[in-house]
């Protein structure tokens, strides 16, 4: 059992720009549940194997209610906001989740499907036209899950640079003061808020915040705090986890390119090595989202206490040697894959189906248009993004 006292400094450095760090590995097969401390001053219990990540995201002893608190322990400068759905624990989790899950379902999103197609082709064709050498995060993925969650919610994709600024400084890590994170917020919070006022003046509108400010369920409805947290949410994580995502597997098909002819084409293929994509991704750093533990837990050999944190690294869990078969390889015809990108239990992504959708799409359009794509610069010249989603800063590709 780790003395509950040392604590290793988190987050980790991995040794390239997407790298895992060296620490994961190490910790799963010698101290899966480990204390670390954060740049906060605050510390916690970073869980790094398969099952016991699953545990604490299924356990409902492991709080995300309780992780938003005024004064448990956090790894960013503000506590979250308590009345996201993502800072609630049934039943309250429920009850907004029950008022928004029909929007997520898959036939919903399949209605998506021709404008994420269209906006694929349309940015794959103002790149070649342009010519190499082209950027592909700057070309592709960023604008294209920026455009399909502004179609999806209704905001004016003109807004772009503002609400994304505004994103980048909300998941930042220790870069920007805690007012300036909280400056952020409010303005992607006001910015919404006047955006829902003027949709709810304006009837017959096709998108998801018209679609949410009339969803009932049982006579219930979302406040007006729960709208403008839902939009906040959505708005960040409907594309900025996907863009991370997709520059993450761009990169590693670039690197494999005797892999690319066999999968161009292949729908069956496509799908298999977009779920290897989301596996392998580092997209974020610290692998998952904390929770509190509720009462005294013993996980991993060592005893969690009542009101510590506990940080489930599903990053490492897609790792995990002992789930999945070279683990630290990236296969695209990998059989079993019961990766755990988009969480498990009663937080599992909302968004999956619209990432799925997106990513695939996305791959299969790139590998067919540009199947010769390589990398235009040394690979040591590539860098990435700081703060709690890393990404490929720009991804420089010729054809």
């Amino acid at each position: 059992m780790m003395d509950r006292h040392s604590a290793l400094p988190f987050p980790f450095r991995g040794p390239g720009v997407l790298e895992m760090a060296e620490e994961w590995e190490r910790l799963r097969s010698s101290c899966p549940v480990a204390r670390v401390g954060f740049a906060t001053g605050d510390s916690g219990w970073l869980v790094s194997r398969y099952e016991d990540v699953r545990t604490v995201l299924t356990d409902a002893r492991f709080s995300r209610a309780a992780a938003a608190l005024p004064d448990a322990p956090r790894m960013r400068p503000l506590a979250a906001d308590a009345a996201t759905i993502l800072s609630m624990d049934p039943p309250e989790h429920t009850r907004l989740h029950k008022l928004v899950a029909r929007a997520f379902g898959k036939k919903q999103i399949e209605r998506l499907r021709p404008f994420v197609e269209r906006t694929t082709r349309e940015l794959l064709d103002a790149m070649e036209q342009a010519g190499p050498p082209a950027d592909l995060v700057a070309g592709l993925g960023l604008p294209l899950p920026v455009a399909v969650i502004c179609q999806l919610l209704g905001v004016p994709f003109a807004d772009r640079d503002r609400f994304c600024r505004w994103a980048d400084v909300m998941l930042s890590l220790g870069t920007h003061t805690p007012d300036q994170v909280r400056a952020a917020r409010s303005e992607l919070a006001g910015y919404l808020g006047r955006l829902i006022e003027v949709k709810r003046r304006t009837e017959g509108e096709d998108d998801l915040l018209s679609t949410l400010i009339g969803a009932s369920e049982a006579g219930d409805r979302l406040s007006e705090h729960e709208l403008v947290l839902f939009g906040v949410t959505l708005l960040i994580a409907g594309y900025h986890t996907t863009s991370s995502t997709f520059a993450n597997g761009a990169l590693q098909l670039l690197r494999r390119p005797d892999l690319t002819a066999s999968i161009a084409g292949d729908t069956g293929r496509v799908r298999a090595t977009v779920e290897e994509i989301l596996r392998y991704s580092t997209a974020g750093v610290n692998g998952g989202t904390i929770r509190v533990a509720t009462e005294d837990v013993e996980l991993g050999g060592v005893l969690v206490r009542a009101g510590e944190a506990v940080l489930p690294a599903i990053t490492s869990a897609n790792r995990d040697e002992s789930v999945f078969a070279n683990a630290a390889e990236f296969d695209p015809g990998r059989d079993h894959n019961p990766h755990l990108a988009f969480g498990l239990g009663a937080h599992y992504c909302l968004g999956s189906q619209l990432a799925r959708l997106e990513l695939t799409v996305a791959v299969d359009a790139l590998l067919r248009r540009f199947p010769a794509m390589r990398l235009a610069v040394p690979e040591e010249e590539l860098s990435s993004t700081a703060g709690v989603i890393r990404s490929l800063t720009a991804l420089p590709v010729l054809w």
